[in-house]
């Protein structure tokens, strides 16, 4: 399925760029940016921004590693004793 007419981006090239970044380096941190350079390529009206997303989030390979979950935590608040 086209997802980006402008660029002629399709799901399946979405789906083959996440999969060769993650095999790649299995921490990286996969965004719509590092997908359009993995296909030489560059976002031009977003229109497709939404369809584009929604197509990367259905790819299993997408997930953030289990090392890097949780590196960034809130930090705890202080309670007030008064």
């Amino acid at each position: 399925m086209i997802v980006c007419s402008c660029q002629h981006i399709t799901d399946r090239d979405i789906h083959a760029a996440i999969d060769w970044m993650r095999a790649s380096d299995p921490a990286t941190m996969i965004t719509p940016g590092r997908v359009y350079h993995a296909l030489g390529k560059r976002a031009d009206c977003g229109g497709c921004m939404p369809l584009f997303l929604s197509t990367m989030r259905a790819n299993t390979n997408l997930a953030v590693p289990a090392e890097l979950i949780g590196l960034r935590q809130r930090p705890q608040r202080k309670e007030h004793t008064a």
